[in-house]
């Protein structure tokens, strides 16, 4: 039960970074992969802050927020300035970003072990650990979640699901669809930091190299909450993406209940995401094969 209860509180947290690749990948319409840099930035930042200036770990999460955005806002300069491809500009921001994460850090990894985190506070009101990693997801996924339905209530978060739906109707409506854009990048990679600082408060340490395949978690947690339901509001459509993301933390413990090697972790990763995403079209193909028998069936 308690393996199933940190799968719970670790799918959670990464639930935040799923809601940033359900606002680039659905609203904005685009590839971000911004992901894998802006994800380990936050862990490197929310650490570097704790360990060597001592900072409130509640104030070096909400920087590792606002440090996130800052890397979405680059990604969204290269694309709407210089006309870079969304995919090839937010490539370039991630690879540049290793070495700024690396800088950071200072070597390859950083523990806090013996650091005051979000997670050591919360322990001094409840001693289990998954318990209150637990609490503390539930608290910053709802206020994400309010925040957010807030923000795209407003007439910028009107603006930014236009522009996603048709942006060049959106330009002949008068929107300007560059800076639309590239608040979009932001809210999203400022989620994804603040999962980053948040991971890193609960595993004790950030490493470089913690946001490799980051952009698939993220996608694989969209497109199994995506198969929960259609035609929902955008607050129960977040709340099913964070669902997704559980789900997805669960399936891997399967894997490694059933004794398969650790290092096939990533291939059922890649295959979890492949399924996910072709069953849509399996199911399509099926409908026209019936329909198809059917039509045959009553033309013979």
């Amino acid at each position: 039960m308690s393996v199933i209860l940190g799968s719970v509180s670790e799918g959670l947290l990464w639930g935040l970074l799923a809601m940033g690749v359900y606002l680039t990948y659905r609203i904005l319409n685009v590839a971000d992969m911004t992901v894998e840099g802006s994800f380990t930035l936050g862990a490197t930042v929310v650490s570097r802050l704790i360990f060597e200036f001592a900072m409130d770990p509640w104030l070096a999460t909400i920087l590792s927020f606002i440090i996130g955005a800052l890397a979405g806002l680059v990604t969204g300069l290269l694309h709407t300035r210089l006309k870079i491809p969304a995919l090839i500009a937010s490539i370039i921001t991630m690879t540049g970003l290793y070495s700024i994460n690396l800088r950071i850090l200072g070597q390859a990894n950083l523990p806090l072990l013996s650091q005051v985190t979000l997670v050591t506070q919360m322990r001094q009101l409840i001693e289990d650990k998954t318990v209150a990693v637990i609490v503390i997801g539930v608290i910053v996924v709802a206020a994400m979640i309010a925040l957010l339905k807030w923000f795209f209530d407003t007439q910028i978060g009107l603006a930014i699901r236009a522009t996603g739906d048709n942006y060049m109707m959106s330009e002949a409506n008068g929107i300007n669809t560059d800076m639309t854009k590239i608040i979009g990048f932001m809210v999203s990679n400022g989620l994804i930091g603040l999962a980053g600082g948040l991971l890193a408060q609960n595993n004790g340490y950030a490493d470089v190299n913690m946001g490799v395949g980051a952009m698939v978690i993220g996608l694989a947690s969209v497109v199994i909450g995506e198969a929960i339901g259609k035609n929902l509001t955008f607050v129960k459509r977040l709340l099913t993406v964070v669902l997704g993301s559980v789900i997805y933390r669960l399936l891997l413990l399967l894997v490694l209940e059933l004794n398969f090697n650790p290092n096939d972790i990533r291939l059922f990763s890649a295959l979890i995401l492949a399924v996910a995403l072709g069953v849509p079209a399996v199911r399509t193909h099926g409908k026209k094969v019936a329909k198809n028998s059917i039509t045959s069936g009553k033309e013979a």
